[in-house]
């Protein structure tokens, strides 16, 4: 069992500190299924990646933009959406913290 919120707060700490203000860490592993809890300070950005075959983004702090090719999703706390199936990156508008679900293989 993984405590989101302990997870939060832990991450946040981590990604305050860090060189590039990011913390992460893979907390299910399930065959193709992977959650990740990461972490981003105000500012911080994953640069541009390629997509999973199938992922969602839950934001359990924070705020932050998923920018592709198709646009901006502005997403806050509590907001869950799917990632592009194209090229994206992140960044944080505030600290933030999201829960990556992705789908590895299908």
């Amino acid at each position: 069992m993984v405590d989101l919120e302990a997870q939060t707060q832990t991450h946040l700490e981590k990604a305050s500190t860090a060189e590039h203000g990011r913390s992460a860490e893979l907390v299910v592993q399930d065959g193709p299924l992977r959650q990740s809890v990461l972490a981003l300070a105000e500012g911080a950005e994953l640069s541009e990646h390629d997509a999973p075959p199938a992922a969602s983004i839950l934001v359990l702090r924070g705020a932050i933009d998923v920018v592709a090719e198709s646009g901006t999703t502005v997403l806050e706390t509590g907001m869950l959406a799917e990632i592009p199936h194209e090229r994206h990156s992140v960044k944080a508008e505030v600290d933030s913290v999201f829960l990556l679900t992705a789908v590895t293989d299908i």
